[in-house]
């Protein structure tokens, strides 16, 4: 694909293609659904598909507004329309700090597919400084303020770091997969997690595990205090009807990672 049609591709309408996975809370063996992350995959059959390829050629290109917002608009528009559940949805923290009409714009999105923002959370995401931190922080009070919740994400890599946590105050801290997997037999790992915890629960904030794929880990997980997780343990990226079907049904393991649906 030519770089200087790339873009219009990824913004045409069925450019983006929303996935939602599932958000577990996790009890001993008990597992109920709590939400799902929405994610976004780039035109179909381009070498933009691949979220990683999509996003860093968005960062590349200082385009994150526009394609955080496109994002959104699919996401909200296929999210199960489930009042007992929370939609995360990823947004670059230069994006908040930037545009100072997301809050607007996302509460308007919300309302029109008749999802109620008290049910969203903002998951931040950022690579590498610079944003307006003015901005972004003025954006966390209106976000707030609308009753949207506020995750930080991949928490101990990049620039989420404790200046972040610090500034953002958020009411979740997702902890990246890399010191998830293996916590049931890496020392070190949980060692991390046991102190993310503890500070997690100094800021009143819960804890969101990523990357969760064995039962060993989930156990691990659980006696640090750990109840919310996400990975293929509980449910891949779903597509919008399979995320509809996952609804209401256990959040069973899935015999495979390359499974599309829900085990019955």
């Amino acid at each position: 694909m030519r770089e200087h049609l790339a873009l219009n591709t990824i913004l045409e309408p069925g450019g983006i293609t929303p996935l939602y996975q599932p958000i577990c809370s996790v009890s001993g063996d008990n597992i109920s659904l709590t939400g799902f992350e929405c994610l976004s995959r780039g035109p179909t059959g381009t070498n933009f598909e691949p979220a990683n390829v999509l996003f860093d050629y968005v960062r590349l290109k200082r385009e994150e507004i526009v394609v955080d917002r496109a994002c959104i608009t699919a996401a909200l528009a296929h999210a199960p329309k489930d009042p007992s559940i929370r939609l995360a949805v990823n947004v670059h923290a230069s994006t908040l700090g930037r545009d100072q009409g997301f809050t607007d714009f996302l509460c308007a999105t919300a309302a029109a597919n008749g999802i109620d923002c008290n049910h969203l959370t903002v998951e931040i995401v950022e690579h590498a400084p610079p944003w307006n931190s003015r901005g972004f922080m003025k954006a966390l009070v209106r976000l707030r303020s609308e009753g949207i919740r506020i995750a930080l994400d991949d928490v101990g890599l990049g620039q989420s770091n404790f200046k972040m946590i610090l500034d953002v105050c958020p009411d979740y801290l997702k902890i990246d997969r890399y010191f998830v997997e293996e916590c049931d037999v890496d020392d070190n790992r949980r060692a991390v997690i046991d102190a993310l915890a503890r500070l997690a629960s100094h800021f009143g904030a819960d804890v969101v595990a990523e990357g969760v794929e064995r039962v060993e880990v989930r156990d691990a997980l659980q006696r640090f205090g750990v109840h919310l997780m996400q990975g293929f343990l509980f449910g891949p990226p779903l597509s919008d009807h399979a995320a509809a079907a996952f609804c209401g049904t256990p959040a069973a393991p899935y015999v495979e990672a390359t499974t599309n649906l829900p085990r019955p």
